[in-house]
Formats: C-alpha cells, structure tokens, sequence
C-alpha cells in the first residue's frame, strides 16, 4: 500500500502480567544505534540472543519501510553503583529500523505504569531519528503521554513534527480514552501522532490513531476482539485547520470547514469550545463547516447566544457559509459537542427542503459538555444546531 513507516502497539511481541523474573526469557540486549551501527537481518551473529531483533530487521528490510515496535531490554551494569541486585538493568524500549533493516533509535520508557519488572532510567531520554520521507521523528511510549518528561520537552527541544507512540493504554472515562488522549497531543502541539494501541477489550484496551491537527483515522472497538490495521497519509508539515469568520444573522461567526469524509474537528469562539466527530458518505459535492459563536446578538432585541453548529455551505468558499441554502444532498453521521456555560440548549436538525430530523440522543455529559449525536438521516443536511441561551447575561 505504499507504506513508509508502520508502527506496533506496547506489549504486543511479549505481552503483560510478568515479574522481574518471569519476563527474563524474553530480554534481548538492544545496542545503543549512536554507537553502534548494526542490521541484525544481514548480520545476525553481531549480537548473542537477538531472534526478536533480528526479525523485526527483516521485517523492516523486506517490507522497505520503517518499523516501530516495543519489546523488553537488558543491560549489564556490574560496575554502576545503582544497579540492581541482579547484575542488569530491564527496560521497556521501543525500537526503530530503518527501511533497509538497521536499528537506528532506541528508547527506554521513562513513565512506567505498575510495570515492576522494568527498570525507569535514570536519566530521562530524548530519543529522535530521522527519515527521507518526512524528517524528524520523536518516540516515547503510552504513559509517558501525560508527562513534560519526554513528551512535551522532547517536542519542545527539538522541534519535532511527527510522533510514533507504541501504547498498551486503558480507556477512562471520561477524560482519558486512548483516542481521545491521541488527538488531544497532536491537536495541542501541532504535530502528526502515529498511535498504536494494543488491542485487549477485556482490559479495556483499545484505540489507535494516525492524526494530524485537521485530520484523524482511527479504530475503536471494545465489541471485536480483532485489531484492525490503519493505514493513512499525512501531511509532512502539519497545519491547523484553516479558521475563518462569516457573518449569520448579523453575528460574526467562527468557522471551519470539513475537508475530509471523516474526521474530528474543534473550534473556539472565547471559552465556548465546539467539537465535531463525523463521517460523509463517499459520494458528496457540497461544503460543510463547523461554526461557533459566543456572544451578545444585538440585532432587532439584544440578548446572550452560544452557539455550535453544523452547517451546509452555499458554495466551495468559506465566504458562502453564512448563506441561506434550502436543499441538501449529503447524509452525515456525526456527534456535535460543545463546553457551554448557557444552561439552556436548545438541539436542532434541520434537512433538505426545510424537513425535520430527530437525533438518536442529547443531553449534558458530566454537567460539562451538551452533546448531539444523529446516524442515518433521512435526507441531506442543512444544519444541525446547539443553541444556548444564556438568560442571565441578556
């Protein structure tokens, strides 16, 4: 499929649930690439006990693209003084080949997540390899997410772009699910966020995704045991999404809009955040946009508005979103959210030729968010809508 890098998820080649000992059987002793130049697939006899590595290689090799994967290391460290009763240092480390097999970056997790049989570094690693296809890569693995030591600093010092993340990350509700964390990271620092999470329902592991700051392929399922392998292609200097402003009804609105059939989209107006999740079906012509206003409507009356919306667009230019349009050909499913502070919020969908459409659900979300969600329209849409009234601010 013309892939140029795949990444494994965290776990994935020896699994969970070991202690110091148990999980010895599976170290290998991984070199460090600044050092040390090696393919284990052409040269399989540099380093004892390396059956792992030397697949992955292969791997790498045949299928002529970078690899990402996670696997278990150990070091001998006789003469550190801190080293560990049993004479070696075990580490969870990811690995990276390159295309043509050789081991260009090592990391060892910094954040461990009740991981007794590993190991934390004591110096914290910022590890980044570089690629013909799209420069600069960072790595660091699932828990490592929620800390300034590597994620943050490693973006931060080194200008990277593009992340590979291999995780074994369990869903929590309501703030930290795996995909919702992913695209969170990519959204806030700009980047592209190659996520692969491993796939175990029962543990409430699931969640992969290929992000960028405007676009999102991913795969939740807590239903299906099989995993699923994603495949997309990104932009190599991410961009935001483009924003813009369009006048409805007098108000000058905040304005996205959808460029692909499926994806996940936020835009802001003051502290009034809306967030869209959608899916077009293949065969739409038209412009749609996500729309957000939060303030005073002062026209024929004054009064407090907060608005999120859905929107069909009268043409292809943003320019033509504030334009009434009577008719509709698209079917969306999508979930509209926004943070309102109004407590009053009124839900609409409105399709084609002025027709009604019922949402499969509304309400509050944690007292937090009013959320909207529709699947299966009956005809195209022209708007669907949350409309706060904030009264007390009239």
């Amino acid at each position: 499929q013309g892939v140029q890098i795949i990444v494994f998820p965290e776990d994935g080649i020896h699994g969970f649930n070991y202690s110091r000992e148990s999980i010895y059987h599976f170290l290998e002793t991984i070199p460090d690439p600044r050092s040390v130049k090696w393919n284990p697939c052409l040269e399989p006899q540099a380093f004892n006990n390396t059956e792992v590595l030397q697949r992955l290689s292969c791997m790498a090799k045949e299928g002529r693209m970078y690899l990402v994967a996670n696997m278990p290391d150990k070091q001998p460290c006789n003469s550190d003084p801190h080293c560990p009763s049993d004479g070696r240092y075990q580490f969870n480390t990811d690995v990276v080949f390159s295309d043509d097999g050789t081991l260009v970056a090592r990391y060892h997790k910094q954040n461990l997540f009740f991981e007794f049989e590993f190991d934390t570094p004591r110096e914290v690693e910022h590890v980044v390899f570089d690629t013909p296809f799209a420069g600069k890569f960072g790595v660091f693995t699932c828990f490592d997410l929620l800390f300034y030591e590597p994620a943050v600093s490693l973006i931060e010092k080194h200008a990277v772009q593009q992340i590979v993340f291999p995780s074994a990350w369990m869903n929590t509700l309501p703030l930290l699910t795996a995909i919702q964390s992913q695209r969170a990271f990519a959204t806030a620092f700009n980047i592209n966020f190659l996520a692969a999470n491993l796939h175990h329902p029962i543990l409430r592991m699931t969640g992969s995704g290929i992000y960028s700051p405007s676009k999102s392929v991913y795969y939740h399922n807590e239903e299906n045991e099989e995993g699923k392998l994603l495949v997309a292609e990104l932009p190599i200097s991410p961009t935001k999404p483009q924003t813009d402003q369009a006048k409805f009804m007098s108000d000058n609105y905040t304005i996205t809009p959808l460029t692909e059939l499926m994806g996940n989209l936020q835009v802001c107006y003051k502290s009034l955040c809306c967030y869209l999740t959608y899916e077009l079906a293949a065969a739409h012509k038209e412009q749609y946009a996500l729309v957000v206003f939060d303030g005073p409507h002062k026209v024929k009356g004054k009064y407090y508005i907060q608005v999120c919306a859905l929107i069909k667009c009268a043409g292809p230019g943003l320019d033509t979103c504030g334009v009434a349009v009577r008719e509709a050909t698209s079917i969306i499913d999508f979930k509209l959210w926004g943070n309102f502070s109004a407590k009053h919020i009124f839900p609409e969908i409105l399709a084609s030729k002025m027709t009604l459409d019922l949402p499969d659900s509304i309400g509050w979300e944690n007292n937090t968010t009013y959320h909207m969600s529709k699947k299966g329209m009956t005809s195209g849409l022209i708007t669907a809508g949350l409309y706060g009234r904030w009264y007390e601010k009239d």
